[in-house]
């Protein structure tokens, strides 16, 4: 992997190198939303350094028990359950498993979510929805179960949501999810409002590129340093970055913060320069979000 000579590249500390201390998240429960792979077990096992007991939600029981058994390898005491998000049944059996088998749920974690580019002239009612679904739905209706038993409780507890960095500039081919995106953060701002006499602080990540195995671009060296050449930090993100920035907006040490969305980019959002490649329409690109 060749990084580019006029590229200086300060990395994250490694994985096993946590910033939190040990212990912080310590008799806390958290529920995760698709935590079974990718920005959501990056989120789950964040919060297993920290101290925490989890919930994850998988789109199926087998990718739940997938990442379960990656969180219980790192000592952390997990359920894991298979669920739709757009189901406010089952999103209530799922806390009350959870708080059942772990104790009362604290802490929310909203990842579910997919995406797929379509241009907006051609997208059915069905992709439209198969995507605003999951995270506009998903994310109110698990968010107002969980408040709803905070509230219950006697308050107390923390959200934090995975957004984008797109929600201020739009993508090609990306109308569903932006629109999506988009709502969680003013969402997140609204609900902040609502449960702040509760105690409940809502939060937002918007995150830029984050390659895994499961992202649109996969998880390959050789692309990382391509996509990574084009950002004025000079990689992409880590999946440990996004899980320890969600696990520090959930902790004590962000008691201050709330209705925010923080945008962990590589500073994506500064590449506007006075000259730049030629605009091709994006219904004339061989790939709509362009080659990675």
């Amino acid at each position: 992997m060749t990084i580019p000579p006029h590229h200086k590249v300060v990395e994250a500390p490694p994985v096993d190198r946590p910033p939190l201390p040990a212990g912080t998240l310590n008799g806390e429960v958290a529920v995760v939303t698709g935590g079974g792979s990718g920005m959501g077990l990056a989120m789950a096992s964040a919060f297993v350094q920290a101290g925490a007991k989890v919930a994850i939600f998988g789109r199926t029981q087998e990718k739940a028990d997938q990442g379960a058994e990656k969180l219980r390898a790192m000592g952390g005491q997990v359920l894991a359950v298979g669920a739709d998000v757009r189901d406010p049944a089952k999103i209530a059996d799922v806390f009350d498993r959870a708080e059942a088998e772990l104790g009362p749920v604290t802490i929310l974690a909203n990842n579910a979510g997919g995406n797929y580019p379509v241009l907006a002239e051609g997208m059915s009612a069905g992709q439209w929805r198969s995507i605003t679904r999951i995270a506009i739905d998903g994310t109110f209706f698990c968010s107002t179960e969980f408040a709803r038993r905070r509230i219950a409780a006697g308050g107390r507890g923390a959200i934090v949501n995975n957004s984008a960095q797109y929600i201020w500039t739009g993508f090609p081919g990306d109308a569903h999810s932006a629109a999506a995106k988009a709502a969680i953060a003013t969402m997140s701002a609204t609900q902040a409002q609502d449960w702040k006499q509760h105690r409940i602080r809502v939060n937002c990540v918007a995150a830029g590129f984050f390659p895994h195995a499961h992202s649109v671009n996969g998880q390959n060296a050789d692309q990382d340093v391509r996509l990574g050449a084009m950002l004025p930090i000079a990689r992409v993100g880590r999946m440990h970055e996004f899980g320890w920035i969600s696990a520090f907006l959930c902790s004590p040490f962000a008691a201050g913060i709330t209705g925010e969305t923080l945008v962990i980019d590589a500073a994506d959002r500064l590449r506007r320069t006075l000259t730049s490649p030629d605009f091709i329409p994006p219904r004339e690109r061989e790939v709509i979000w362009g080659d990675m």
